[in-house]
C-alpha cells in the first residue's frame, strides 16, 4: 500500500492529511486560526498563526505515522488571500488579507476607469472586484509603510497562500498556475504575468512569485517532510475538482465551505462567460497545456450559519440548523440574501447588502434559519442557471462537496430547487485528497485517463419538486435578490 498526504490551508482552518491508494483516509489533524475583523469590511488572517497551524498538524500526525513513507505531498490553500513579506528574511509586513475583504473596493472603482487596461483584465478572465488579489496589494504599497520601504529595497514578495507556505518550506517565492489565476494579474492566454497590468501599478515582476504548473516539482526536500517531495499545488476549489475526477470536459462540482464554489471543466478551451461566471485554470500537468474551468464564487455559504450562530445566538453550534428548520413546513415566505461582501457570480454587486425579506409576525427563528439555509441552495442555483447559459445546455448531475453537504435538508432542497440530481462522494475531505492524489499522480508519472472514477457515492439526491412551486420560489428569491441590491 502507497500512501500521499495534503497540506489543506483553508479560510479557517488548517489540516494535514494523509491518504492510501484506496482512497481511505488514514490520518489527520486539524486546527482553527483566529479571524481577524478590525473593522467593517476588513477580514485579516495572521500569516504566522497559519505556517504554525500547518506545522503543528504536521507534527501531531508524525505522532501516530510515518511521514517518511509517504510517496508525495501536495499542497490545496484558500485562493485569493494575499500576503507581503521580505524575500530575504520571510518576515510578514501585514497581516493577510483574505478574499472576503473589501476594503479595496474604492481602489476597484478606480481600476474601473482605466479604459486602456479593460481588453487586459479580459485576458484574466477575472472582473475587476475585492475577491481577487491585485487591488490588496495596491492597497498594502499605499497604506502600509514596511511594504513601501520592501519595494524600495526590492525585497519583496506578494503572494497567495501556498507561495507563502512553499516560501516556508523551501526559501523560494513560487506559485502555481491555478493560484495565480485568481490575482487578476495573470493572462491566460500568454500563461504569464500581464505586463501592462504589472506597469501600470509599479508591481514589479521580482515581486510576484515565480508560476509553475499544478503538477510538478514545488519541493525535492524540506525540513518537516525530509525527502517526500512536494509536487502538487492547486488552489482549493481546482483541488476539489481534481478530488471529484473532475479532470475530463464537462465535469461540474459544487463545494459548500465558507463559500460557494462551482467549477466546471472546459478542457483546453478558454470559455468567456457572458453569464457572469469567471473563467480560470482547472489545472495543469508538467509539459502539458492547461486545462480550464468556468467557475462561480458565492461569497457566504457556511459562513451565514455562523452569523446565525455567532452573531444572532438563534443556534448553539452550526449543526443545529437543520433541526431548528425542520420545526416549520417551509421558509414561511421568509428569504434571506446574504450579501455580506456584496454579490459574487453571477451578479457581482459589491454595493449589495445582507437583507431579510418577508417578514411578518407569523415569522419566528425556525423560519429565519431555514431562509438562510435556503439562501445556500439559491446562489448555488442562480450558478447553475449562469452556466447553463455559457454552454448552452443544462446540468443534469452534480458533485458536491464540503462541510454543508451533511445537511440532508439543505441537499434535498438543493436538488428540488435547481432540478438536478445532487451526489456526495464517501470521502468527505475531497478537497485534501484532490490535492494528495495530484501529488501521486505526478510522481507515479500516472496517465489522468486512467485514473478510475469512484463509483462510492455516499448519497445521492433526486429532485422531488413540483415545476409550478419550484418556479413560484425563484420569484420570491429574485425579488429578495432586488431587494438587496436597491437596499438604499
Amino acid at each position: 500500500m502507497e500512501y500521499f498526504g495534503a497540506i489543506d490551508q483553508g479560510t479557517t482552518s488548517s489540516r494535514f492529511i494523509i491518504f492510501d491508494q484506496d482512497r481511505n483516509l488514514v490520518a489527520s489533524h486539524q486546527i482553527e486560526f483566529e479571524q481577524i475583523l478590525p473593522q467593517p469590511g476588513y477580514v485579516e488572517h495572521d500569516p504566522e498563526e497559519i505556517w504554525n497551524s500547518v506545522v503543528t498538524c504536521v507534527k501531531e500526525v508524525s505522532k501516530n505515522f510515518d511521514l517518511s513513507v509517504l510517496t508525495s505531498i501536495g499542497i490545496t490553500n484558500q485562493r485569493e488571500t494575499t500576503i507581503a513579506w521580505r524575500r530575504s528574511t520571510g518576515k510578514p509586513l501585514h497581516n493577510a488579507l483574505v478574499w472576503q475583504d473589501t476594503r479595496t473596493q474604492n481602489i476597484c472603482n478606480q481600476i474601473l476607469e482605466i479604459s486602456e487596461l479593460k481588453s487586459e483584465f479580459e485576458k484574466t478572465g477575472l472582473p475587476v472586484a475585492t475577491y481577487f488579489s491585485l487591488s490588496k496589494i495596491i492597497w498594502l504599497t499605499e497604506n502600509i509603510d514596511e511594504v513601501k520601504n520592501a519595494q524600495i529595497d526590492d525585497d519583496i514578495c506578494f503572494g497567495t497562500v501556498d507561495a507563502w507556505l512553499i516560501y516556508k518550506l523551501t526559501g523560494e517565492c513560487i506559485t502555481d498556475v491555478t493560484n495565480a489565476s485568481r490575482t487578476l494579474m495573470y493572462d491566460l492566454y500568454n500563461l504569464d504575468w500581464n505586463d501592462q497590468i504589472l506597469n501600470h501599478f509599479n508591481i514589479s515582476r521580482s515581486s510576484l512569485p515565480t508560476v509553475k504548473p499544478s503538477l510538478s516539482i514545488f519541493a525535492r526536500e524540506t525540513e518537516i517532510f525530509g525527502d517526500v517531495p512536494i509536487s502538487a499545488v492547486l488552489g482549493d476549489q481546482q483541488a476539489s475538482l481534481f478530488g471529484h475526477n473532475g479532470i475530463f470536459k464537462g465535469s461540474i462540482k459544487n463545494t459548500y465551505g465558507t463559500g460557494c464554489f462551482l467549477l466546471c471543466n472546459t478542457g483546453t478551451d478558454i470559455v468567456k462567460s457572458t453569464s457572469g461566471l469567471l473563467t480560470t485554470v482547472a489545472y495543469q500537468l508538467e509539459n502539458e497545456p492547461p486545462v480550464y474551468a468556468l467557475e462561480g464564487s458565492v461569497a457566504i455559504a457556511g459562513a451565514s450559519i455562523q452569523w446565525l450562530r455567532d452573531n444572532l445566538g438563534i443556534i448553539n453550534t452550526s449543526s443545529d440548523v437543520e433541526k431548528l428548520s425542520l420545526e416549520v413546513k417551509d421558509n414561511g415566505d421568509v428569504y434571506f440574501v446574504p450579501a455580506f461582501s456584496g454579490l459574487f457570480s453571477p451578479h457581482w454587486d459589491p454595493t449589495a447588502r445582507g437583507t431579510i425579506v418577508g417578514l411578518t409576525r407569523y415569522s419566528n427563528k425556525s423560519h429565519i434559519a431555514r431562509a438562510v439555509l435556503e439562501s445556500v441552495a439559491f446562489q448555488t442555483n442562480d450558478v447553475l442557471s449562469a452556466l447553463s447559459k455559457d454552454l448552452k445546455q443544462d446540468q443534469l448531475v452534480l458533485s458536491v462537496d464540503g462541510g454543508m453537504v451533511n445537511n440532508n435538508l439543505l441537499m434535498q432542497y438543493q436538488s428540488d430547487i435547481s432540478n438536478i440530481q445532487v451526489q456526495a462522494p464517501k470521502l468527505n475531505e475531497i478537497t485534501a485528497y484532490g490535492a494528495a492524489l495530484a501529488s501521486y499522480v505526478f510522481i507515479k508519472k500516472i496517465d489522468l485517463k486512467s485514473i478510475p472514477s469512484s463509483n462510492k457515492r455516499d448519497q445521492t439526491w433526486s429532485p422531488n419538486m413540483s415545476e409550478q412551486k419550484r418556479e413560484n420560489y425563484l420569484i420570491s428569491w429574485n425579488k429578495a435578490i432586488e431587494k438587496a441590491k436597491n437596499w438604499l
